[in-house]
């Protein structure tokens, strides 16, 4: 089925768990292969799903789900259901460092003995975390800087879980691009996809053509692909575009790199199973330009605009009120998009302590 022109759903059941708003089961994807869904409390997106990998001695598994008990027993509960105990876990892969997909990791270590691997880059972002406290502090002044006022830079900047579990999460193997971690067992090769984060990593079976996909391509929603404090070294002014730090552009470039791939099936972070991975691909370009063309357009309606006053006028799924604490995340989505508007030579930023955008 590669090289199919459409999206077509393989993960019925989950597709429907999603419709009805209830977990999925755990299923066994294939001989070996198992899905387990962990939820994530208060969340939009409900579950991640951690992927089981049969080893000769145990299992290894690509993502562990939210660091909190729900998702521990969850976790916990469906690798059981899989035929594998917690303590038979001998490796933990991780495709980014996100709390959803990282934040058991350590706990599964301590009670296990596995190791866990990661993309260099993902290593040095959780060495870079600092305290919940002063993340919130910095949050705030990025906020600030993009044009929030002081009200919403504070209630958008909480920092709603601890981090002291992902800071933890010190990995003890390092996965580059290209690397086939589980081998001579299983033959997973990692595929290094920044944008989602920088050492955002999907994992391919060319034999049996599937791609764990991690956030990077999921089979309804774009992912987020955000600027934020700390890809910025957390400054507190006007952000000046750097070829650094252009996450779209990034995205962008690792989208066309896995549309190449011979995918038959796609096995997503999130929502369900699908196959179409070239389909989907082009979908997410053309969302992204229309996307791009939009913010251009209210740029050169409104000049001298700050980040936050973009994101304000951008569409988005629910009104701009409603989005609440997501709209930290949509301001980052909009200066990830500005900065590859500044890369094609369309627009600046005249600001010195706040963001101010204009057509270039």
């Amino acid at each position: 089925m590669a090289g199919t022109d459409r999206v077509e759903v393989t993960g019925t059941r989950q597709r429907q768990a999603w419709v009805d708003g209830v977990l999925p089961p755990v299923e066994q994807v294939r001989p070996g292969l198992s899905s387990i869904p962990v939820p994530i409390p208060n969340n939009p997106l409900r579950y991640v799903l951690v992927y089981a990998i049969e080893l000769p001695d145990g299992v290894a598994i690509v993502d562990t789900g939210w660091p909190a008990d729900v998702a521990w027993d969850a976790l916990v509960s469906g690798l059981a259901e899989a035929g594998y105990a917690i303590t038979d876990v001998r490796g933990i892969l991780v495709t980014h460092h996100h709390p959803d997909h990282s934040g058991l990791a350590n706990r599964v270590r301590q009670a296990s003995g596995a190791w866990i691997g990661m993309h260099p880059r993902e290593a040095w972002s959780m060495a870079r975390l600092p305290d919940s406290a002063s993340l919130a502090r910095a949050t705030r002044e990025w906020l600030v800087a993009r044009g929030a006022p002081a009200d919403a830079a504070r209630e958008v900047g909480e920092v709603p879980f601890d981090l002291a579990d992902l800071a933890a999460t010190k990995p003890d193997r390092l996965i580059e691009d290209g690397d086939v971690p589980l081998a001579p067992h299983v033959a997973l090769r990692a595929v290094w996809t920044p944008g989602h984060t920088a050492g955002h990593l999907c994992f391919f079976d060319e034999s049996a053509g599937l791609l764990l996909s991690g956030d990077h391509v999921l089979p309804r929603i774009s992912p987020n692909i955000s600027l934020h404090t700390g890809t910025e070294g957390e400054q507190s002014h006007a952000y000046q575009p750097s070829p650094a730090n252009d996450a779209l552009g990034d995205f962008l470039e690792s989208l066309t790199l896995v549309g190449k791939l011979p995918v038959d099936e796609v096995l997503p972070a999130h929502e369900y199973r699908f196959r179409g991975l070239d389909a989907r691909v082009h979908q997410l370009q053309v969302h992204h330009e229309h996307r791009l063309a939009e913010l251009l357009g209210l740029v050169v309606a409104n000049p001298d605009s700050t980040t936050w006053d973009l994101a304000e006028r951008l569409s988005w799924s629910r009104p701009w009120a409603k989005l609440g604490r997501m709209r930290r995340a949509a301001v980052g989505e909009t200066l990830a998009h500005l900065v590859l508007l500044y890369r094609r030579g369309q627009v600046t930023n005249a600001g010195r302590d706040v963001d101010s955008w204009r057509a270039a």
